[in-house]
């Protein structure tokens, strides 16, 4: 089992940045995939960004491609942290932001493939 703790949420104006970080712990986490993907009101869930369990490979959304950067750091063996690094925000943007594990592959954009969700942090930009 992984519990996932997302956080760094808020109300940014346009053009602004957020850094968003998700924080997981249990069962090994070094090993896991790590997807972040967002839902605006009345929308589907919608692929950001992912990153492979070594850091080495990383994908992204053609909407987010150029603006946002995904990252991990390894901080021991049961425990890692996962970030999204958002710049040049736009109103579009705005949703709930939830980042998952997949504890079989290597990254995608398929919502189905991830096992663990967090609980979600909210990110509001203003035009």
């Amino acid at each position: 089992q992984v519990q996932l703790v997302e956080s760094g949420g808020g109300l940014v104006q346009s053009g602004g940045s957020l850094r968003l970080s998700c924080e997981g712990s249990g069962r090994t986490f070094v090993n896991l995939a790590m997807g972040w993907f967002r839902q605006a009101p009345g929308k589907e869930r919608q692929f950001v960004a992912a990153i492979s369990w070594s850091g080495h490979n990383t994908y992204y959304a053609d909407s987010v491609k150029g603006r946002f950067t995904i990252s991990t750091i390894s901080r021991d063996n049961a425990k890692a942290t996962v970030y999204l690094q958002m710049n040049s925000l736009k109103a579009e943007d705005t949703a709930v932001y939830y980042c998952a594990a997949d504890q079989w592959g290597a990254g995608t954009d398929d919502v189905g493939k991830y096992d663990y969700w967090g609980q979600g942090t909210q990110v509001t930009v203003s035009s």
